[in-house]
């Protein structure tokens, strides 16, 4: 996992700027939008606040809008969704 504010700069982004932030909210988006497209797990679950060591709201809301979760407990979702990914990208 990675968070956030370590994630920004690998992107050119400061997570201290608003704009940024939105910035990357819609880079996540776009990828977990792909990744679900081709039958793959939200890879965005890997990018986390390290305060509280789960993703923001805009992962829950995405996974609920493709009816991945819906809206019972966010972090057994968000562990089974980290658990997938690790499981798909994983070394065999």
């Amino acid at each position: 996992m990675i968070g956030y504010s370590e994630a920004a700069p690998l992107v050119g982004l400061d997570m201290a700027k608003p704009g940024h932030r939105r910035r990357m909210y819609i880079l996540l988006n776009q990828i977990s939008r792909h990744e679900h497209a081709q039958g793959r797990p939200l890879l965005s679950a890997v990018v986390i606040h390290r305060n509280r060591n789960t993703p923001g709201n805009g992962f829950f809301t995405l996974a609920a809008e493709l009816g991945l979760f819906r809206g019972r407990c966010r972090l057994t979702y968000f562990v089974s969704e980290l658990r997938r990914v690790h499981d798909y990208w994983a070394y065999p």
